[in-house]
Order: C-alpha cells, then sequence, then structure tokens
C-alpha cells in the first residue's frame, strides 16, 4: 500500500533513536494480505541493548517527582487523542478489527493513561504505630525498575497502555515487545512518547520475530526487574518459569474460557444485545469473549431463536468500511482453529444454527452452533473466533458447575433478574472478574485480571501501580523524649 500516514513507522525505537535494524519483516493487513509496511527485525543481542539502556535511564527517571513523570503521561494522553485518526487506521490495517472498534480501543487505552496520570500522584506510604516507644515505623514506594512488556496482537494499543503507563508513573523504564503481527501501532505510540518529551531510554519499542528468544532474554535478564506479559496459558507458564530464575515480579493475563448464562428470569432481549458485545468485538479474537453460552432449557430455544437473528445482521467485511462489524481472522493458523471446533462440536452432536464456513481468505461467517456437548473441544479450549456455542442447564447448581468447570477463570457473564440469585453466582464463580447484565466488563478504574490459570496480578484501578511499586519499610531508632 501507499504509505501515507505519518505515524506509520519501520523502525524500532531505543534510547531515544529509531532503529532499522540488519534485516525486517513485512506486516500483513489480514482483511486483504496486502503489504502495509517493513518493520526491523531486531534479534536478541539488540533486546540485551535496550535492556541495559532502560536500567541507566531508569537511575534518573526514579528520582524526577511523581508530579513530573505524570505531567508527560498526560502530555501522552493528549497526543494519542490528537492523532486517533491515523492511530484508528493503523490499527485497523494490521489488525483487521472495524475501525469503529480500533476508535474503541483508542478511547479504552487512552483512558489508562489519563487514569495513571493521575493516580501515579497517590503513590501513598504509611506511617504504622511502633512497640517500640524510642521507633518510629513508616513505608515508602517506590518503582520496581525496568519493566519488560509483550503484548499480543487482538488490542495492539490498550495491552501496551494499561501496562506501560503505571510502570512510568510508578517510576520505572519500560521495553515493549510488541506481537510481531501488529508491531506498528506501539512504534507509532512510540514516536507520540517521543513528541510528548519522554526522556531518552524511558520509552523503548523492540520489534522482531524471533519472539521466543526475545522473550527469553526479558524474562531472564536480571537487569530487568518486573515483566507484564498479555498473551496464552502456555507461553506464560514458559515466561513465568524463566522469570523465576532471577525471582522477578510477574503480572500475566493470560486465556480464558469465559462463560456466559443465561437464566430463566433473565431480560432475554437485553442478554441478546450483550451476548453480541461480549462475543464478536474483534471478531471474538479476545481474551474476555463470552465463549461457553450456557442457557437454562425454559428459555433455550427462545434464546436460540433470537441470537440467530441477529447473528445474520452482522455485517462482516474489511475494517476499513464503516458499516463493518466483524472483521477477518488474524492468520490462517486462528481460521483453521474456528473450523476445527466447529467440526468437532457438529461430530459431537451439536447442530448448526447460522454460519459455520470460510466466506473468503481469512473472513470467517458469524456462527451459532446449539446443543454443544461437553466434551466438545470449544467447550474446554479458547475458540478465539465468531462462534456462539450454546449449552443447555437446568438449575443454578448446574449452571455454576458447568461454568467452573475449567482451568480458566479470567470473566464470566450471566443475566438475572434476581438480586439475590445475582449476588449468590457472582459470589460462587471462580473468575477474576463477573458481569452481571451486562457484556461489557473493563474499564481503567476497575481491575482487571484473572485467577486460576487465567493470570496473576492486575491492570488498572489503583491495583495496577501496585504492580509496579515496591514497599519499603523504614525503621527510625533512637528517638527519645528530653
Amino acid at each position: 500500500m501507499k504509505k501515507t500516514n505519518s505515524l506509520i513507522i519501520e523502525k524500532s525505537y531505543i534510547n531515544g533513536k529509531w532503529e532499522k535494524g540488519k534485516s525486517n519483516f513485512a506486516i500483513h493487513n489480514p482483511a486483504d494480505n496486502s503489504t502495509i509496511a517493513k518493520v526491523a527485525d531486531l534479534t536478541v543481542a539488540e533486546t540485551r541493548a535496550a535492556i541495559k539502556v532502560a536500567h541507566k535511564a531508569w537511575s534518573k527517571w526514579k528520582t524526577e517527582t511523581a508530579q513530573f513523570r505524570c505531567d508527560l503521561l498526560y502530555k501522552l494522553y493528549l497526543l494519542l487523542n490528537e492523532h486517533k485518526d491515523e492511530i484508528a487506521e493503523i490499527i485497523t490495517l494490521e489488525s483487521g478489527k472495524p475501525i469503529t472498534e480500533s476508535y474503541a480501543e483508542i478511547k479504552y487505552g487512552a483512558s489508562f493513561i489519563s487514569w495513571f496520570s493521575e493516580e501515579g500522584k497517590r503513590a501513598y506510604g504509611e506511617t504504622i504505630p511502633s512497640p517500640n516507644p524510642v521507633n518510629r515505623i513508616v513505608t515508602i514506594k517506590q518503582g520496581v525498575g525496568v519493566v519488560s512488556a509483550i503484548t499480543p496482537w487482538n488490542f495492539p494499543l490498550a495491552m501496551i497502555t494499561r501496562k506501560i503507563a503505571p510502570a512510568l508513573a510508578a517510576g520505572c523504564t519500560v521495553i515493549i515487545r510488541p506481537a510481531s503481527e501488529t508491531p506498528l501501532t506501539a512504534l507509532a505510540l512510540a514516536k507520540l512518547a517521543e513528541d510528548a518529551g519522554f526522556p531518552k531510554g524511558t520509552f523503548n519499542v523492540v520489534t522482531g520475530k524471533d519472539s521466543a528468544g526475545m522473550g527469553k532474554e526479558l524474562s531472564t535478564n536480571p537487569l530487568v526487574r518486573k515483566i507484564s506479559f498479555t498473551g496464552s496459558t502456555a507461553v506464560g507458564r514458559t515466561l513465568m518459569a524463566q522469570a523465576a530464575e532471577t525471582i522477578k515480579k510477574v503480572s500475566f493475563e493470560l486465556g480464558g474460557n469465559a462463560p456466559f448464562i443465561v437464566f430463566d428470569d433473565a431480560n432475554i432481549d437485553q442478554a441478546v444485545e450483550g451476548a453480541l458485545i461480549a462475543k464478536f468485538r474483534n471478531s471474538g479474537q479476545t481474551c474476555v469473549a463470552a465463549n461457553r453460552f450456557l442457557i437454562h432449557d425454559a428459555v433455550f430455544d427462545k434464546f436460540a431463536k433470537k441470537i440467530t437473528q441477529a447473528v445474520e445482521s452482522l455485517k462482516t467485511g474489511n475494517g476499513l468500511k464503516k458499516n463493518t462489524q466483524v472483521g477477518p481472522l488474524i492468520n490462517k493458523k486462528g481460521l483453521e482453529k474456528v473450523e476445527e471446533h466447529i467440526a468437532d462440536a457438529i461430530k459431537k452432536g451439536a447442530n448448526l444454527l447460522t454460519g459455520g464456513a470460510v466466506m473468503k481468505d481469512l473472513f470467517f461467517q458469524p456462527t451459532v452452533i446449539a446443543n454443544v456437548s461437553t466434551d466438545a473441544i470449544l467447550a474446554n479450549e479458547e475458540t478465539f473466533g465468531p462462534v456462539i456455542a450454546l449449552f443447555r442447564f437446568k438449575d443454578e447448581k448446574e449452571a455454576i458447575q458447568l461454568a467452573n468447570s475449567t482451568e480458566f477463570g479470567l470473566a464470566a457473564y450471566f443475566y438475572s433478574s434476581d438480586i439475590y440469585r445475582c449476588w449468590r453466582v457472582s459470589e460462587a464463580i471462580e473468575s477474576g472478574m463477573v458481569g452481571i447484565n451486562t457484556g461489557l466488563v473493563s474499564s481503567a478504574p476497575a481491575p482487571f485480571g484473572g485467577i486460576k490459570q487465567s493470570g496473576i496480578g492486575r491492570e488498572g484501578s489503583k491495583h495496577g501501580l501496585d504492580e509496579f511499586m515496591e514497599i519499603k519499610y523504614l525503621c527510625f531508632g533512637g528517638i527519645e523524649a528530653d
């Protein structure tokens, strides 16, 4: 394509300099496989050099006032909003998501920068009553140090801002390793950070195809004090084991298998609306996407009919077209996984209500499949595609049992008009986040994260700042009365 967007940058950003590397790799638009740009393909050695740069910059950055750091963050927030048109185009070009969703991601991603530009000024310590009358006990919070942020392709902006905004506010320096499918958004953000005035070495972006090698360096290098990763549980296990060698702080947001429960007392129209949001955002390629739709027997047929009608009205196409609601899948591997899950479910007795086939290239029909067996692959694995899989249940106890019958525990959703049931089910579901009569749960003031094998730590909220800070205890002795 002709490069007319001034924020499409093909070089990595290290120590305030744009590095082209010795080779490059192409970034393709999943909607038509066209080449958007060719980005620097850095190596492990260059990643190691970036770590050294970030460590050196940390010695000065950590001594800056919270006000200074937060003022720079707010400048970045303003610049991101000023350039939202260019950024939205980049997000859609490299991820394939509809342009309306790209704008929504910018608003969402920017909200974390805004939030932590304020929350960073509130890293309060404590005064603690001492058991010894001549001692005084206080605590202070300090940034942990160099942070490596490894981010996925499905939210190429927001997954970065959720990590680097609290890290920078806390006084840490950052090295971002974006997914090789979608590095352009990260590089555009680096340009805005440069324009905002972040000192050299505080904000670094390393791009490259060697995800395993670069990931290992970022998780084992002793100069890195914290690793924040969003991605699959399998990769999270590897990074966590590698980080254990140097006892790093870690926060991981990993895979999900979110249940979406519709009880017999639910408002069905609202549940259908929430289901569309919880499932088809980014073509179902989100970690919090509803994966298992558990529907009460009494309303199963009604819900199935309405959700099928709603799904059939969705418009699939190139994300740059404003009326597009569902874009392409990110690559052939993702497409084949969706096909495999549907074929397996049908083989085990499920019936297809709509969709179920490839439209063209990486575009897959929005799909509804009913009466899915609990031993089907899509009942136990994250599908990551535009598929609504309907399961039946008879009562509340069974619904909770089905919802919890997974190693994952990131997000869950349910619809009910019974306030007592809302409390019971919310407390019983094993998930880090629960949407009650809503299909959208994430916001900057709220703690985002999972339990079980869906991760460790939280992003957003005041807890998100603490993830990048250490508590230091100060004991003053010899304070005797005159």
